[in-house]
């Protein structure tokens, strides 16, 4: 008796092109004596696919269990059609086909253990190539043109496929089979060393071998590597790191490195399993860890910080480089100060002048993907800047904003992305850096474009932030105006908070929670200037119900940069000049500031001008920074005092927080909206300083204190207005030691707290948030969006 036979239409919607989802599937379909056809479109990937029912039910349910490594699923549909739709014999797999662009784009992965073990095996083809790759492993993103992801729409189509690679990408059973970069030596890209007249020195393996040779004698060279081009040199000569910062004009900002691998990474610091399994995984980011304490390190890798980034490596190349130094490197953007990172072989020799010597290869990388940082707090991992290995993967959007319309979120000023949201999820761009810088600005322009480009991205309303001095804001409503499009103004502390709401998947009607962004600086909608805010707040709206005190901007952005301005400004907010001459005026801070142009300082604070008030954590902590001498004159990157502050108390005053005395916060409830009083803390903060208490135990009282404070104010309210969860967001928590004492202490009273994972803290992460309340809003008809 024949089986009874049925067909089914299955579209797969997800991370699934590029990552040997299409031969899995065959695989499947064979072992499951199933027949038809898959094939990759601009939805996914679609089978049609016929045989006995509880075949193909096996067929699905092996399928969703057990996806290719990189793979990720976000939808299976399934439709029934007719048996006779399906006419093949057998299942194989059919050419690419076009259509509407709903499909994801891979990151770009680090190498398999299979593509390692293939550079070392002397019977492998692939042996000692610096362009190994599988469909496990990777690049994705940085040589993608358009989709489907095929190879002709990549950066590979400079390279057709010799006979034996030809023979692999077609063998089913090969894992290399459909990978669209598969290259081996004599057909793929190759690698070269030139030196800063052009003259090339070595090809090939004999050129990576020069290089570590230059490496170990001290030099600065630059790398193509998979998103860019990096900066390197030995991580153990400070002569060398000296050099690096002096030529890059990079006097203090930490510089990343590289080990060898997890045992040598374990001869420099101690790492944890939940860091281990970071750095181990396929996005291998910079995870942020503590050094012990007698490291052979340069010390000028991080000046005045207690943290240093360490990554694994990535690709062959970086493989195939260890096995001819015998220290971690130095790998940093290669970039001039506040430039984009390079990406072409001109670019890169536009850096001569850094780096006399280049290691560059032939293929072209089509989208600049830096580099991501990621933090572990409690065994969660913190991502703080989004890039390569994780973008653009795509986030899922909570329930209910699966009818949202297209919406393009435009980010904010600093540490940048944009997002896309289509069809129940968010496409979250790579971190694209400062757009103060006009060439980052135009990377972001040409980033942006190529997201529409190969999303087929459309969008029906444009959300951005209030601040109109934004250029992302300003680009965003001139294309809203050109288009006709609603604009959707969001304000900033609101997108932050409503990124980690979607971050841990609240639902678009979840009820009001309240939310506490800390952060150096955000436009409040009224044009006031905001930065240490408590809110009541959904996906539509929110109330300020409290703040920091507000204190002037003295200078204005010149306030960022200088913390004196601050630590002047917080002062003179609760002393006049005479009293706080007269009280603390044999303090050497006070001193200091004595030296400074008081009598123009004197005048800005009475007229307000070029003074604007904030209520900005950021710019509290570099006052306190600034008072017990943490970048007392000037900051040369962002957040450098309030990271050095943090860097004071250091892993071994751990045992002795218990015992700290945390600096005294007041609350001024009898204010509407409610405001925290520093004055307490500011009196203690100087008496500690005149009796010479040490500037760590001075930076743990104060964190103790403010903690306390924030997690005080925050219990009050939830209780006055009956909540029960709390959300924490702003690039002030990023700091490991306030996040964790601020959490703790309200999860102790039963309060459940949410903190960005997924997605950074910092402004990295506001644009998820912007496109999340223009879509809420416009779905619960509220009426806030206007025509530009």
């Amino acid at each position: 008796m024949e089986t009874r036979q049925v067909a089914e239409d299955i579209r797969v919607e997800g991370i699934v092109q590029g990552v040997g989802f299409r031969p899995s599937v065959y695989r499947m379909a064979e072992q499951y004596a199933l027949r038809g056809w898959v094939l990759n479109d601009g939805a996914g990937v679609w089978i049609r696919i016929a045989g006995a029912p509880e075949q193909i039910e096996s067929f699905v349910d092996y399928l969703k269990r057990s996806p290719p490594p990189l793979a990720r699923i976000t939808r299976i549909t399934r439709t029934a059609i007719p048996v006779t739709s399906v006419p093949e014999p057998s299942f194989s797999i059919a050419a690419s086909q076009t259509g509407a662009v709903r499909t994801k784009i891979s990151p770009d992965a680090a190498t398999c253990t299979a593509c390692q073990q293939d550079l070392r095996d002397p019977d492998s083809r692939f042996y000692r190539y610096p362009f190994t790759n599988c469909t496990h492993c990777g690049p994705r993103l940085s040589i993608i043109r358009a989709i489907p992801y095929d190879r002709h729409q990549t950066s590979m189509a400079a390279f057709p496929m010799c006979v034996a690679c030809e023979s692999d990408y077609q063998a089913i059973a090969n894992r290399r089979f459909h990978a669209q970069p598969i290259a081996c030596p004599a057909c793929g890209p190759q690698v070269w060393l030139e030196e800063s007249d052009g003259q090339i020195l070595a090809e090939g393996e004999a050129a990576i071998a020069h290089l570590g040779r230059l490496i170990r004698q001290g030099e600065i060279v630059g790398i193509k590597g998979l998103g860019g081009i990096h900066l390197a040199c030995d991580a153990t000569q400070e002569t060398a790191v000296a050099a690096l910062r002096h030529r890059k004009h990079r006097p203090a900002k930490p510089f990343a490195l590289m080990v060898r691998d997890l045992a040598q990474l374990r001869d420099y610091c101690p790492v944890n399993a939940a860091e281990q399994q970071v750095l181990e995984s396929p996005a291998a980011p910079i995870v942020l860890l503590t050094p012990h304490p007698e490291c052979s390190l340069a010390p000028s890798l991080a000046p005045g910080l207690s943290a240093l980034g360490f990554m694994l490596p990535h690709t062959p190349l970086h493989h195939l480089l260890f096995e001819h130094i015998e220290h971690p490197i130095v790998l940093t953007s290669g970039n001039r100060s506040s430039e984009p990172q390079s990406i072409t072989n001109d670019e890169a020799r536009d850096l001569r002048a850094i780096a006399p010597y280049l290691l560059l290869h032939n293929r072209d990388i089509i989208n600049r993907v830096d580099d991501s940082v990621v933090r572990v707090i409690a065994g969660q991992p913190q991502i703080l800047r989004r890039a390569r290995g994780y973008a653009p993967a795509p986030l899922p959007l909570p329930p209910g904003f699966e009818a949202a319309p297209p919406i393009l979120a435009m980010g904010s000023e600093l540490k940048t992305t944009f997002c896309l949201l289509r069809q129940g999820e968010a496409i979250l761009s790579q971190h694209l850096g400062d757009l103060e810088h006009p060439a980052a600005l135009l990377a972001y322009q040409e980033t942006l474009k190529l997201y529409l480009d190969l999303f087929e991205h459309q969008p029906a309303a444009i959300a951005l932030d209030a601040h109109p001095d934004y250029r992302a804001s300003q680009l965003g409503q001139r294309w809203a105006a050109e288009q006709q499009l609603p604009v959707y103004p969001i304000q900033h502390h609101h997108a932050h908070l409503a990124a980690v709401m979607v971050d841990h998947h609240l639902p678009i009607d979840t009820p009001a929670i309240l939310g506490i962004a800390l952060d150096g600086l955000g436009y409040s909608e009224t044009g006031d200037l905001w930065g240490g805010e408590v809110l009541l707040v959904d996906y539509t709206d929110y109330q300020r119900l409290a703040h920091l005190p507000p204190i002037a901007l003295l200078g204005g952005a010149q306030a960022m940069r200088q913390p004196w301005r601050n630590l002047y400004a917080h002062l003179r907010a609760l002393w006049n000049w005479d009293d706080l001459l007269s009280q603390y005026g044999d303090l050497p801070l006070v001193q200091a500031l004595a030296q400074k142009p008081r009598p123009l300082l004197e005048q800005m604070l009475g007229s307000g001008l070029r003074s604007p008030l904030a209520t900005s954590a950021g710019r509290l902590f570099d006052a306190v920074a600034a008072a017990i001498g943490c970048c007392f004159e000037q900051v040369t990157y962002e957040g450098q005092g309030a990271m050095e502050l943090e860097a004071l108390i250091g892993p071994d005053m751990e045992p002795s927080l218990a015992n700290a005395t945390s600096y005294p916060i007041d609350i001024d409830l009898t204010q509407t909206p409610h405001q925290l009083s520093f004055a307490p803390l500011w009196t203690a903060l100087l008496n500690d300083l005149r009796q010479n208490v040490p500037a760590r135990m001075i930076s743990t009282r104060f964190h103790l204190g403010f903690a306390q404070g924030i997690a005080h104010l925050a219990l009050h309210l939830a209780q006055t207005h009956h909540l029960t969860t709390v959300a924490l967001s702003g690039g002030v928590f990023q700091n490991q030691m306030l996040l964790t004492a601020v959490r703790q202490q309200l999860e102790q009273q039963g309060l459940t707290v949410l903190t960005a994972e997924q997605v950074p803290c910092n402004d990295g992460g506001l644009s998820l948030g912007q496109g999340a309340i223009a879509a809420a809003r416009h779905l619960l008809n509220h009426p806030d969006a206007k025509t530009s």
